[in-house]
């Protein structure tokens, strides 16, 4: 992203903003692994969003309509010391010249500057109960202006959560946000490639993680985008399994849940392949009854269509699927109504996919599923779990868990599969295991 993305999205912002209003938004704090190690910096994605400004101990105030400049950037001072440990740091004059602000202060005056930039507006934007800590802090603020009302000064009287404004911001993509998704995607195909390449029974989960990260870099994405699920046998039908540590059995089939992220921006690919790169029949029909719930889902994201319809496109060829190899019984329609299938497929097709994997915007407008508009991305995956604990079902369809997930924009004419290189179908993917 350059700085006009930012200065854009900071002009829609202060428009939605209205006069006499300000928007505070906190950098993330640092967190801490253990001890004194700390975990690896990562910026708040609203923070980001608005700013790309990549420091802790940060805060960004638009106060439209100021004289001194609409756009303030609190963050640390230069300090010769500190950066000999721990790196460079902006100051405020890079946070002017580097990061586009209109004016730049030490964060250690905040507590100074910021009350007087709340004094006379009527509305503070503001999302509380994010970062607790600083949640207080706006309250200090507003308190020390309150015990100031007798001497003629104006304090806010509206607080007003910030995220709702950002975040329907956030979920319409722009063209150099989509470029980064495509990015993301791509490096992302190439590893799950690598994984199918070189998977073979006895390895260990995590060998194949080691794989999926070294590729992430290897493509220019310095880290994954969450934590990758990579999960052999009765380990895929864990939803959100993680410890990655199992060896992987001939004959068991491997669910990779992984995506890299890539300048602040996500990917979200699932891929299920067997260990010994051959399908049993057992596990090569219910992978295409996922396959083809995956294709129908996917057939539905298209502007004027409501986010729901691939959910609803998916269950009804899940529940087909499952009665046509016997594991539900019953008419399709009563079936779906019963939820029949949830004990095997129990969670919703997707998401929204952006900075954040599971990313931000609403679902429903008012009680209404939202429509889908271009420049939206969601994932679609739809799964199938049969743990070794179901009952009633045939021994052989245990311990088989699949997922299918692919990122989709939403297009004027339809969608476009940002993941497409990575292969999904059968012989596809039995081809390519052979190569290994």
């Amino acid at each position: 992203m350059n700085n006009q993305e930012f200065a854009r999205r900071r002009a829609r912002l202060k428009e939605q903003l209205g006069e006499n209003a300000v928007a505070i938004i906190p950098a993330a704090p640092m967190r801490y692994r253990n001890r004194d190690v700390e975990y690896h910096y990562r910026q708040d994605s609203d923070f980001f969003y608005l700013s790309g400004f990549p420091e802790p101990e940060a805060v960004i105030v638009i106060k439209p309509g100021r004289e001194h400049g609409e756009y303030i950037l609190f963050c640390r001072e230069r300090d010769r010391d500190a950066e000999i440990w721990n790196g460079a740091r902006a100051g405020q004059e890079g946070a002017v010249e580097q990061y586009g602000a209109d004016d730049s202060f030490p964060i250690d005056d905040i507590d100074d500057i910021l009350p007087g930039l709340l004094e006379g507006v009527d509305r503070v934007f503001y999302t509380m109960g994010i970062q607790p800590d600083f949640d207080q802090h706006v309250i200090n603020w507003v308190s020390h202006l309150r015990k100031q009302s007798r001497t003629g000064v104006h304090t806010p009287g509206e607080f007003v959560a910030l995220d709702h404004l950002l975040h329907d911001m956030r979920l319409f993509k722009s063209s150099q946000e989509i470029k980064a998704m495509r990015t993301a995607a791509e490096i992302s195909a190439k590893a799950h490639t690598r994984a199918m390449q070189v998977c073979k029974p006895g390895m260990k989960e995590y060998q194949i993680e080691a794989e999926l990260l070294h590729t992430f870099m290897q493509g220019g994405a310095r880290f994954p985008a969450y934590a990758s699920i990579v999960g052999g046998g009765a380990n895929g039908c864990i939803l959100h399994y993680t410890a990655n540590d199992d060896s992987l059995k001939n004959g068991d089939l491997l669910l990779i849940d992984a995506g890299a992220e890539y300048d602040y921006y996500a990917a979200d690919i699932t891929r299920t392949f067997p260990v010994n790169g051959k399908f049993s029949k057992a596990q090569k029909a219910l992978y295409e009854i996922v396959l083809a719930a995956q294709l129908a889902a996917i057939e539905q994201v298209k502007p004027g269509n409501h986010w729901n319809d691939p959910h609803e496109a998916a269950v009804r060829v899940i529940t087909e699927g499952l009665v046509e190899v016997g594991i539900l019984k019953g008419k399709v329609s009563t079936l779906i109504e019963k939820e029949a299938y949830k004990p095997y497929y129990m969670h919703r097709t997707g998401h929204w996919l952006g900075m954040d994997v599971h990313d931000v915007g609403d679902y429903k407008i008012e009680t209404e599923w939202r429509l889908l508009e271009p420049g939206m991305v969601m994932t679609v995956e739809p799964g199938l779990y049969i743990p070794n604990d179901s009952k009633g079902v045939d021994k052989k369809w245990w311990n088989i868990g699949i997922r299918i997930e692919d990122d989709v924009l939403v297009t004027k004419e339809g969608h476009d599969i940002l993941s497409k290189d990575v292969v999904k179908q059968v012989d596809d993917i039995e081809a390519l295991m052979a190569t290994g």
